[in-house]
């Protein structure tokens, strides 16, 4: 891609691997403590070059040859009615507190859409309260909110520390259990996973993230800093993911992924439970597609509708396309999809 020389004195260009400190040190500065606590190379490297969907399109700003800006849209891919639909979501983005009001969002986001738009089928990404309107403007559409529920094991402790759920530090706790195994060590018998993955049929007809070995391996086997833990039933009955993390003065286990046979909901209620007797936390958060036999399993083991939910919106690229991303109802996510990106 050409550099772009605007008249405020704003240069894009892509990123190249020896930006890499710079944009680390910028994203700290911006954004403080990631989901993995600190901005390293590890937890950049392994989000933004080893994803298995493609290496990310990043485009950073400079002024007077400084880093101020940094665009970065990760590579996603969904199947949907027997296709294969190729995405991206925006994440990490930040612009240097001593530039912003320049245009620097906007001018990297437009000019990442027109490098991206001839490769990409859309644009979707999940943001917070206050990027969301931002996002609006440029003319992405709102879908609607991913709903989740959770299982109160806690609840005087929960209630007393809602209000301070956004408020992480950033601190992983760790996932203290005598019941849970390593994540990496499940998912190190790939033709143990493919088994399992093969007998859990994905959602038909709605935007589904591809489950595969190596996929689930680079998503919590090598995302070492995030501690995933693992519970398995005997007999091949499946296999949860999860792990545990702190939401302000709360202990939460997040599960992220719920393997059984297609329509085995007690299957998946028994690893629901398990999760939840082995994870020393407040609470449990879960989210899974409707029509699955873990979004079933949760009104078997006490999950409840929590309030609002992960904020999901969409950039079509003007495309038409069936299912259509712009409604809730075509999309199948979990919070394996959505939970740290």
């Amino acid at each position: 891609m050409r550099n772009v020389t605007e008249r405020s004195q704003v240069d894009v260009r892509e990123y190249r691997d020896d930006d890499e400190e710079e944009v680390l040190a910028l994203l700290a500065r911006a954004l403080g403590p990631g989901p993995a606590g600190a901005r390293t190379s590890e937890f950049w490297r392994w989000k933004h070059v080893t994803n298995p969907f493609g290496r990310s399109f990043v485009l950073v700003a400079r002024i007077d040859g400084a880093i101020v800006g940094v665009r970065p849209f990760m590579r996603w891919g969904f199947h949907a009615g027997g296709k294969t639909y190729t995405s991206v979501r925006a994440v990490d983005t930040a612009t240097d507190p001593d530039h912003q009001g320049k245009g620097i969002f906007s001018k990297l986001t437009r000019a990442a859409l027109d490098a991206l738009r001839e490769e990409i089928d859309f644009v979707f990404n999940t943001p917070n309260d206050k990027s969301g309107p931002g996002y609006l403007k440029l003319g992405w559409s709102e879908v609607g909110n991913v709903p989740i529920r959770v299982r109160v094991k806690n609840p005087l402790r929960f209630a007393k520390g809602l209000r301070s759920i956004g408020r992480s530090d950033g601190r992983e706790p760790v996932a203290t259990t005598t019941v849970a195994t390593s994540a990496a060590d499940i998912l190190s018998d790939a033709a143990a996973v493919e088994r399992a993955i093969a007998r859990s049929i994905e959602p038909e007809g709605r935007f589904a993230t591809p489950r595969s070995a190596p996929y689930l391996r680079w998503r919590y086997a090598q995302a070492s800093f995030f501690d995933y833990r693992a519970i398995q039933l005997p007999q091949d009955r499946g296999f949860a993911i999860f792990r545990v993390r702190s939401r302000g003065s709360l202990r939460e286990a997040v599960v992220t992924e719920v393997v059984v046979p297609t329509g085995d909901i007690a299957a998946a209620a028994s690893l629901l439970r398990r999760v939840s007797q082995a994870s020393h936390v407040d609470h449990v958060a879960a989210a899974f597609p409707s029509g699955t036999a873990a979004r079933k399993a949760m009104t078997r083991t006490a999950f409840l509708p929590a309030p609002g939910g992960m904020h999901l919106v969409v950039n079509t690229l003007d495309r038409s396309m069936t299912p259509d991303p712009t409604q809730l109802g075509s999309w199948a996510l979990s919070l394996g999809d959505l939970e740290m990106f």
